[in-house]
């Protein structure tokens, strides 16, 4: 938690920005108060009507410090303590702010995190009506229960940008996108039971399994880091009852979100039809596929951490001639994974080319592994998510053309970045070494591996049956 001298540090800056001076008392800080109690009405009026975001995007949230705050600050602070002081939303406010801190080491850790422990302040303050450090049990299972079904204006279409930069707003040059909500869907047709958000119909929120799951797990560790800094004495996610209802098994939820060979087929050869048709924008596209699918990368893993980048130079040959790439993961950990020689020669080599550079990469390359349009190294997680999706939705056009079944479509257009990991592993965990798929997907143990791609092959279960019926069976 902020302490108190942390706490007047920042109260003094966001003075300072808000034009009241911190010493002073005259009729021009008079005029700048009745301005912020102004302020401060806005932000009730606000807290009454929906829930908007309290940390910035993760660029924004890492780059700013007590000294030179975040600029969404004054807004977001003046909404806070907007809710009632009974619910000390300012003390949850700088738990969940310091568990973001703890967890900002990578991109894809802290959105996640910001995701599920924004949600449950939220809820805590403005639907359970409680302190989010004294949360028991029942509301950790009402919150799980909330998550798996949350009211229709607490969900949006699609994820929207979090805050917006107004010149014309002097009391909030950063405030609030009114669009933002917590939970995200899909546009969809005037589908029967649709939600509308202004723009459009929108099918009701039906989160995965695997998405209440990690609600779970994040929230646990918010109260396991709570309890640590001496915040709260108890974890109620750790006290729920039949926590099978809320986590998903490994091999079921992992599995499940893999694509179909066809599938797969299809989001390759449409980014290859793509690239040819708008090389400028769309090799890359083609090369950020291939390269998750053929190595079972993480977003994390091409996009970067603060304290290691991706580069052409990643790529090394041994003495023998294979190629790795070599990276830091999660948890911090050095590794390198096997390159196939397929990639290498129809994607890599053709990527590098397109670049203007060599077939394949030199000794100690700088060059970035992916960089903007414009040439700025690296690019965030979300955007490479922006840019998979927009080839998932392009595939399904295709299948839609092609007169595919209805059920792979749509089960391509719920798709997500990660399951092109997923899918390279059950597609080739059939014909490769438990314990090579094990190294290069970066298990810790080998048990993962098995239980996930090698202990349930669905299609050969379901084949095994076909011709085993009921009857004449001596």
């Amino acid at each position: 938690m902020m302490s108190d001298s942390s706490r007047q540090a920042e109260t003094r800056v966001l003075k300072k920005q808000k034009g009241i001076s911190p010493t002073s008392d005259n009729s021009q800080n008079r005029k700048s108060e009745k301005q912020s109690s102004t302020q401060a009405v806005r932000a009730r009026d606000t807290v009454m009507s929906v829930p908007c975001p309290l940390f910035n995007t993760y660029k924004e949230f890492v780059n700013h410090t007590i000294d030179e705050p975040d600029p969404c600050l004054p807004w977001v602070m003046d909404y806070v303590m907007a809710v009632d002081v009974q619910l000390k939303p300012m003390e949850g406010f700088e738990v969940v702010r310091g568990f973001l801190r703890a967890y900002s080491n990578v991109e894809a850790t802290f959105v996640s995190y910001r995701t599920h422990a924004e949600r449950l302040l939220l809820w805590a303050l403005l639907i359970r009506k409680k302190p989010v450090m004294e949360l028991r049990r029942a509301d950790a299972e009402a919150f799980l229960e909330f998550c798996a079904s949350p009211p229709l204006d607490w969900v949006g279409p699609v994820t929207r940008s979090r805050f917006m930069v107004s010149a014309s707003d002097a009391d909030y040059p950063v405030h609030p996108n009114h669009r933002w909500r917590p939970f995200a869907g899909k546009t969809v047709g005037n589908a029967a039971g649709a939600y509308d958000d202004g723009r459009g119909a929108c099918a009701p929120y039906q989160p995965a399994r695997a998405s209440i799951s990690q609600a779970f797990s994040v929230c646990s560790t918010l109260y396991e880091y709570a309890v640590d800094e001496g915040l709260t004495s108890t974890n109620p996610f750790r006290a729920v009852k039949q926590k099978s209802r809320f986590k998903a098994s490994r091999g079921t939820a992992l599995t499940g979100r893999a694509l179909t060979p066809l599938q797969w087929d299809f989001v390759l050869s449409t980014a290859e039809k793509m690239a040819a048709a708008l090389p400028e924008l769309h090799e890359r596209t083609l090369f950020i596929a291939a390269t998750l699918f053929s190595m079972y990368l993480r977003v994390s893993d091409i996009c970067g951490r603060v304290n290691w980048q991706p580069t052409m130079g990643s790529f090394k040959p041994d003495h023998e001639g294979n190629w790795w790439f070599h990276l830091i993961g999660k948890g911090d950990k050095a590794a390198k994974v096997a390159v196939r020689p397929e990639y290498i020669d129809l994607y890599l080599k053709r990527y590098r080319r397109y670049m203007g550079l060599s077939e394949l990469p030199l000794h100690n390359e700088h060059t970035p592994l992916i960089a903007t349009l414009s040439g700025r190294p690296g690019l965030s997680t979300r955007k490479v998510r922006s840019i998979i999706q927009e080839l998932f939705d392009s595939a399904a056009d295709e299948m839609v053309s092609e007169g595919r079944q209805p059920g792979e479509i749509e089960a391509l257009k719920s798709a997500s970045t990660h399951w092109l990991r997923h899918t390279a592993a059950t597609l080739d965990a059939p014909w490769r070494d438990a314990k090579d798929l094990q190294m290069d997907l970066r298990h810790n143990n080998l048990s993962t591996t098995q239980d996930i791609y090698y202990n349930s092959y669905e299609d050969k279960r379901s084949y095994s049956l076909r011709r085993l019926g009921l009857k004449n069976r001596d």
